[in-house]
Parts: C-alpha cells; structure tokens; sequence
C-alpha cells in the first residue's frame, strides 16, 4: 500500500525539530540578535542626539555670528551717523545769534535733536570727558594746556564728542590734557625728570 499524500503543513510539522535542545538552542538564537539590535538601537540614538546637539549648536554658533556682522554693521552706520552729528553741533554753536527764532534754524534745531533720539535709541551715549581724568580707553589726547587751575591729567576741554555704544567705545573723546607748567621746567634740571 502506498502512503498517502502529505500537505504542505503536514510536511513542515514533521520537518520540525521540536527537541529541548532545539528549542533551547533557537531561544539563545533569539535573545543573541535581540541583545544585538539593542546595542545598534543604542548606538543610532546616541549618534542622532550627538548630531542633534552638533546642530543645535551649529545653529546658535551661526545666529551668533549673524548678530555680530549686524552689530558691526550698525556700529560703522552710527560712526559715520557721528560725522553728521559733529557738523549739526558746530552749526548751531556758531549760528549767529540774529538767527534765533527764524524758522529754517529752529528746523535745523529740530533736525539735530531727532538725530540725537535715533543714535539714544541705538544705545549710543556721550562720554562725559571735561573735569574727568585722562582714560586713555575713553580718551584721545590730542593737546597739553598748561593750567594749574585742575590737576594734572585732568581733561580741560573736548575738542570733539567721543562715544559709548552700550559697554563699548565707539569713538574716544579728542581732547586737551591739564599740565602744570612746573613741570615742564623740573624735567629739565637735575632731577632727570620725563620731558
């Protein structure tokens, strides 16, 4: 007699190892790739957050960057803004006084101060310079006046506005610096002073 006929299921089942052994041995199979594929899942998401971090500082590295050109950019307006303000201050100290009140001065006037209101509002303000002491990170020396009137080293008189663009110096204070005439008289002796 002839055996009959296997389906397909039936061929796999008896094609099965079932044993312990089998079992056992597909079990530790199993848990091998399972410990595997964590330990890549690890590695990809500890290489996605260092990449995330990379991009996260990449971004704030180049919007810092951005900030500062524009900084940079707007402290060269303001310095060149600064040339318009010094010839505005010296028109209205030189305007003759039979002027006051006439109408084109009075808009001049009105001009300067807006000037002023825009570079207040960029964060520019005025070294205070006259009484102080010479600061040579605020001041620009451009002449000695002999006087005994202040101390030595003591700012006389400013010959032009200088500038301060929040904690910055965006243009020193041009200057005249107190200097006793004795002085220049005892470097000249026996003394061996600084000429």
């Amino acid at each position: 007699m002839t055996e009959p006929r296997r389906t397909r299921a039936e061929e796999r089942i008896a094609a099965l190892d079932a044993s312990p052994q089998a079992l056992a041995s597909e079990v530790e199979e199993l848990r091998n790739q399972l410990i595997s594929a964590e330990q890549e899942a690890a590695e990809n998401k500890a290489g996605w957050q260092r990449n995330a971090a990379d991009f996260a500082n990449y971004r704030r590295r180049t919007e810092q960057d951005r900030e500062q050109m524009l900084g940079i950019a707007n402290e060269v307006l303001l310095a060149k803004l600064l040339t318009i303000a010094d010839d505005f201050d010296r028109a209205i100290a030189n305007m003759p006084s039979e002027l006051a009140g006439v109408g084109w001065a009075e808009g001049i006037e009105a001009i300067d101060r807006k000037l002023r209101l825009l570079l207040d509002s960029e964060g520019l303000t005025p070294i205070e310079a006259v009484g102080k002491p010479f600061d040579p990170r605020e001041h620009e020396a451009v002449m000695q006046e002999e006087t005994t009137s202040v101390p030595e080293g003591t700012v006389t008189s400013e010959l032009q506005r200088g500038y301060r663009i929040r904690d910055r110096v965006l243009r020193p204070s041009m200057v005249a610096v107190a200097k006793h005439p004795e002085n220049e008289t005892a470097g000249n002796g026996e003394s061996g002073g600084i000429n």
